[in-house]
C-alpha cells in the first residue's frame, strides 16, 4: 500500500477551520473551465454539491472565493486566486521532498471497498451522477464515484481497485476498439448490466448558425472544434464516426484541443471558445446550446458475477430498475432507461461490430 502526504489549508487556533481538500480542486477547474458545472463535472461531484463547498469555505474565510455572473461562467476571486497559487507551490514542494511511502497491505482493495458500499469508476456520465448523488450514495449502495476514461475505469476494474465499471459502446464497434474492450473484460468472469441508452453528437452555438450537420462538416468548414480526450470512450467514438466518413483528424481544426468530461466541452462551446464540440446532449442541454444527433450508445456498468450474486449486487440491479433512476433522468435529454438493471454476457455486447 502508498501512502502520500496530503495538504490541508486551515485558519491557525480555530479547530474547526479547515477546508475541504476538494475546495481548491474545485477551484482549479474553474480557473480552467470557467464554469462552475464543467468544475465539478471534472471533479465528479454534482452542481449543488460544488456550491455547498464554495459556500461553505467562502463562511469560512468571511469572503468568496469564486465570481459567478448569470451569462459569464465563473471566475476566481483575488482570494481564490491566491489559494490556487499557493496550494500549487506547496505542492511541489511536497513533492521534491520525496515523503512517499511503501506498506504492507494483506488485505486487497476490493475487499475493504466491499465493507463500505461500491467504488465505481466510470466514464463520465450525467444521469449517473445525478443518480448516485441523488439516491445511490444516501442510500448506502454506492461509496464513491470516480469519473475517468471508459478504458481508464475498466482498467482500474480489471485489476480489483473498482467493483463496479461504467462504459459505453456504440454500434456497430470496431474490431481494434472491441478488442481493447476485451482485453480487460473476462466473460467467465464478468457481466454487464444495462443502465442506459444516450445520444451523442455534435454540440453547437444556439441556432446551430453554422449550419453543421456531421463531423464532415465540421472540418470541411474550418470550424474551431473542442475534443475529448483520448482514451475515453467519446473519444473513440468521434474517431470511429471520422473512419466511418473517411475525414483525417488533423483536418479539423481544434481536434488536438481536447476536454475531459461532457460538461466541459459545452462549457467551451457556450463561452465562445469553440463552435462547436461533441457530447451528451443532456449536456449541450443544460448549457442552453443546441445539438445535432450523431450516434445512439448503451452505457454499461462491468461488474463481477459472484458480487452481482450478492445481497449488495441484488440492491444495485433493483435501485437501476426502480423510481429512483427515472427522478434521476428528468431534464436530462437524450437517455433512455428501457431495460435498466438487465444482465448482458460480455461477448453479447461486443458481438456486434463494424466490417473491417
Amino acid at each position: 500500500m502508498r501512502l502520500v502526504p496530503e495538504l490541508t489549508w486551515r485558519i491557525p487556533g480555530r479547530a474547526d477551520a479547515a477546508l475541504d481538500p476538494r475546495v481548491v480542486k474545485l477551484l482549479a477547474g474553474i480557473r480552467e473551465h470557467a464554469t462552475l458545472r464543467a468544475a465539478a463535472a471534472e471533479l465528479g461531484v454534482s452542481y449543488r454539491a460544488a456550491w455547498g463547498l464554495l459556500g461553505e469555505a467562502g463562511e469560512q474565510l468571511a469572503g468568496p472565493l469564486v465570481d459567478m455572473q448569470r451569462g459569464r461562467g465563473a471566475t476566481l476571486t483575488a482570494a481564490g486566486e491566491r489559494l490556487v497559487a499557493a496550494h500549487e507551490k506547496a505542492i511541489e514542494a511536497i513533492g521534491r521532498l520525496g515523503l512517499e511511502i511503501e506498506l504492507p497491505s494483506r488485505t486487497p482493495r476490493a475487499a475493504t471497498l466491499a465493507a463500505r458500499g461500491l467504488h465505481v469508476a466510470a466514464s463520465h456520465d450525467l444521469l449517473l451522477g445525478e443518480w448516485c448523488d441523488r439516491w445511490a450514495v444516501p442510500q448506502g449502495l454506492v461509496a464513491e464515484l470516480a469519473f475517468s476514461a471508459s478504458l481508464e475505469s475498466l482498467t482500474g476494474f480489471a485489476r480489483g481497485d473498482a467493483e463496479v465499471a461504467g462504459f459505453h459502446l456504440a454500434a456497430p464497434i470496431d474490431e481494434d476498439d472491441a478488442a481493447g474492450f476485451r482485453r480487460l473484460l473476462d466473460p467467465r468472469r464478468d457481466v454487464l448490466i444495462r443502465f442506459a441508452a444516450r445520444e451523442q453528437g455534435l454540440i453547437v452555438q444556439r441556432g446551430n448558425p453554422k449550419r453543421l450537420a456531421s463531423l464532415a462538416d465540421v472540418a470541411a468548414r474550418h470550424v474551431r472544434f473542442v475534443n475529448r480526450q483520448r482514451g475515453s470512450g467519446t473519444r473513440m467514438l468521434i474517431d470511429q464516426l471520422l473512419r466511418q466518413a473517411g475525414v483525417d483528424g488533423s483536418a479539423i481544426r481544434g481536434y488536438a484541443t481536447e476536454e475531459y468530461s461532457h460538461l466541459a466541452v459545452a462549457a467551451t462551446v457556450a463561452a465562445g471558445r469553440s463552435d462547436a464540440g461533441f457530447g451528451l446532449h443532456a449536456a449541450a442541454n443544460r448549457f442552453g446550446l443546441d445539438f445535432v444527433p450523431l450516434s445512439r450508445e448503451t452505457y454499461w456498468l462491468a461488474v463481477r458475477q459472484r458480487r452481482l450474486e450478492s445481497d449488495i449486487g441484488r440492491r444495485l440491479r433493483d435501485g437501476l430498475a426502480g423510481p429512483s433512476l427515472r427522478r434521476a433522468m428528468r431534464g436530462l435529454p437524450g437517455y433512455s432507461i428501457r431495460d435498466a438493471g438487465a444482465i448482458m454476457p460480455i461477448g453479447a455486447a461486443l458481438a456486434e461490430t463494424a466490417p473491417r
